[in-house]
């Protein structure tokens, strides 16, 4: 053994062949500090081999490298620009140091190689993968670019074009499109991984493969004409700017970085790369989305968690009632191989739920991302039926009838009557109390809610609703079924409108407040939407949603909360309800919406609604884009601090991810604590202040001035009071 660390070794095997393999005592490999010192020292001891005459870089884990362990640079993220450069320049220095060993070397490629994963095959001469490799640059996903190299290197070897796509989408490809834009050498089967990298680092050493010719590029300015590189990164740009918008910084800086450095040696493209990595590390972007990252890895951790908690394991499953929620139900746990019984009491009403399912698997197809043999055992997948005989034998049940509390009671006993005794029975409900619904069955230790976001196909929110007399049992099963089924669930206590739609409907009641006072609307949704970022504005959200629907849940709210979330009469949702205006379902809401010629949706301001609210709303009046957010977006963080300091929800990341994954909270912003805690809670306390003459909703609570003194984060402080 040549150098032995605790994260990597070197080893010398035969015929001068080195091994430097990355084995770190976790369960994947990953760049942390310890690892960089290591492969540091590695380095050194390769260069104080003679013996040594070429070097093969390995994974003793099943993955090859997953990155960078982000969790332990926020805090040297923290520190001021003209600190983090020299920080990042010792760790690209190490990278470096790889590529100028004067051997060949030779990346042996298994698994996973993202982010620093990939940059330190990069940094290799060769690089030779196994059929199953994931590789790729994901750091955009972070607000951040590629900071040990990839965007020097990269270009260099794919091209600048190709390099530029793979950055700016941050998209993991699989073994043979890496082979087909020039990244691999070669593609091998497992079994045939490390006897192929050897055998090619002995044609390397003996001549055969010109391996200083190989690497030379990767050390020289990038080769492009004038015209070339003109045409190359203005395309780029124009491509970037339409997609990412200005709330996402990385892709651009990314694209002006290699330009920069296109026309520099490795030395000087590196220090511009370290001066652009440093800066967009300092920006509100990289941490609201480094913290999402980190959120979700909580709820990830939870689910899985509770799969190894749960003692019941769901092999089969039931979904009553066959409309588009119940298909959508049925279609996920089919496609991710849980057979499900679909019942329903009517024949239209399963042929509408096969046909949901049916009409998703299409749309795969058509878009190449599923086979024709896959779409017929996913529908196999899915028993349709008029009897609980076909539900006697299911592990768990999903009950998506009729929103109304009396036929899901009935609907429910009838169930509970007809399975087992170990059986979970749950509700897809959105606003009914799970503990006035728990008085329908005998057994409430085996039922919770389980709210399913529609599209179900698409929205990757589960809020799993536990009731005062739910068992810890059934709550993990239900987690893990819901995490099987390819969701993210989060845990949630008991309330008006759980958690998702409890916190919506303050920041929906902003708008209707706005509207009262001579806001437009369509003023409104385009500050949301283009200026804060939502993917819809909200009162096109509410269309989409439903007006009857969001009528309905304002109501279970305002009976909820009377003095919070009190119904005003003149609320435009329920003028456009009492008027049959239901939103998309019928074409006619606050917009009046149709299809263009090629069948795209379209949606125009609906004079209508115009005319329809006039008579109860004040004189037009123009309010800016700063009072509009603040409107809207305070009752909506006030009321998920409330959330967190009753135990509603659990945590903050939990609380951030509910709202990103059921809501679409823009992702750029982390969520609503992560952008309370953006703007700053001493900030954020003063610009609700000057608003709390509007009412409750409003007004802060006690907690968060607390929090506010003490200078704690949410993200590390229990914050429940109840």
């Amino acid at each position: 053994m040549i150098y032995q660390g605790t994260s990597l070794s070197v080893q010398l095997l035969e015929d001068g062949i080195v091994e430097l393999k990355f084995d770190a005592q976790g369960s994947v490999n990953k760049f942390d500090t310890q690892t960089f010192i290591e492969f540091r020292t590695a380095i050194e001891a390769i260069n104080n081999t003679k013996e040594a005459k070429g070097v093969v870089v390995t994974s003793g884990k099943s993955t090859y490298v997953v990155g960078a362990d982000i969790t332990e640079f926020l805090d040297t993220f923290k520190k001021p620009v003209e600190e983090l450069i020299p920080w990042i320049k010792q760790s690209t220095d190490i990278f470096n140091a790889l590529e100028d060993i004067q051997l060949p070397t030779i990346a042996a490629i298994n698994g996973i190689a993202l982010g620093g994963g990939c940059e330190l095959t990069l940094a290799c001469d060769y690089r030779i993968a196994d059929t199953n490799v994931s590789i790729g640059l994901p750091e955009v996903k972070l607000g951040l670019i590629p900071g040990f190299g990839g965007t020097v290197r990269l270009p260099r070897v794919i091209g600048a074009d190709n390099a530029v796509e793979w950055m700016s989408t941050g998209k993991a490809h699989r073994a043979d499109e890496a082979l087909a834009a020039g990244l691999l050498d070669a593609v091998v089967a497992p079994e045939d991984l490390m006897v192929s990298a050897v055998s090619m680092l002995k044609d390397a050493i003996a001549g055969k493969l010109n391996w200083k010719a190989k690497r030379q590029p990767k050390l020289e300015p990038l080769k492009l004409s004038a015209t070339e590189s003109i045409m190359t990164f203005s395309t780029c740009k124009g491509m970037i700017a339409a997609k990412a918008g200005k709330h996402y910084p990385a892709p651009m800086m990314m694209v002006n970085t290699i330009e920069a450095s296109s026309k520099l040696d490795r030395a000087g493209a590196m220090t511009i790369e370290n001066e652009a990595f440093a800066t967009l590390s300092k920006t509100d972007s990289a941490t609201a989305q480094i913290g999402l990252f980190m959120a979700d890895q909580v709820v990830k951790g939870k689910a899985k968690k509770a799969g190894k908690q749960a003692t019941k394991q769901v092999n089969k499953a039931a979904v009553l009632g066959a409309g588009i929620m119940g298909g959508g139900i049925a279609y996920q746990s089919a496609y991710k191989g849980t057979p499900i019984v679909m019942k329903d009491i009517n024949d239209a009403a399963l042929d509408l739920g096969l046909s949901t399912a049916a009409g998703i698997l299409t749309k795969q197809v058509e878009r190449g991302r599923m086979n024709v043999k896959k779409m017929a055992a996913t529908l196999n997948n899915i028993t349709p039926s008029l009897s609980y005989d076909s539900v006697k034998g299911v592990d768990i049940v999903v009950e998506a009838v009729v929103e109304n509390p009396k036929i899901k009671g009935l609907v429910l006993a009838e169930v509970e009557s007809v399975v087992s005794e170990d059986t979970i029975v749950t509700s897809n409900t959105s606003t009914i109390s799970i503990d006035l619904l728990a008085k329908s069955v005998k057994r409430p230790e085996n039922f919770c809610g389980m709210h399913f976001f529609n599209p179900v196909n698409r929205m990757p929110l589960v809020e799993v609703i536990r009731g005062k007399d739910t068992s810890d049992e059934t709550v993990a099963t239900v987690v893990a079924y819901a995490a099987k089924m390819g969701k993210s669930p989060i845990v949630v206590n008991d309330c008006p409108g759980f958690y998702v739609n409890r916190v919506l409907f303050p920041y929906l009641a902003g708008l209707s407040h706005l509207v009262i006072e001579g806001a437009n609307f369509t003023d409104v949704d385009k500050v949301m939407e283009k200026e804060f970022g939502w993917p819809m504005g909200p009162a096109y959200l509410l269309d989409v949603v439903g007006i009857d629907t969001a009528d309905h849940c304002t109501g279970v709210m305002s009976d909820g909360f009377p003095t919070r979330m009190k119904k005003v009469d003149n609320d435009p949702v329920s003028l456009l309800y009492k008027n049959e205006r239901f939103g998309q379902k019928n074409g006619k809401g606050f917009y009046d919406h149709g299809k263009d010629k090629r069948g795209r949706p379209t949606k125009v301001a609906s004079e209508a609604a115009y005319e329809l609210f006039a008579p109860h709303c004040s004189e037009s009046k123009t309010f800016s884009k700063e009072d509009i957010i603040a409107r809207l977006m305070i009752p909506m963080i006030n009321e998920v601090v409330r959330c967190l300091e009753e135990g509603v929800v659990d945590t903050a990341a939990e609380a951030d991810m509910g709202l990103i994954y059921g809501l679409g909270f823009p992702p750029f912003r982390g969520g609503a604590i992560r952008y309370l805690e953006t703007v700053g809670l001493d900030n954020y306390i003063a610009m609700a202040d000057s608003f709390a003459h509007l009412g409750e909703l409003y007004q802060v609570t006690d907690g968060m001035r607390e929090m506010a003194k003490s200078g704690k984060s949410y993200f590390t402080t229990d914050v429940k009071t109840a």
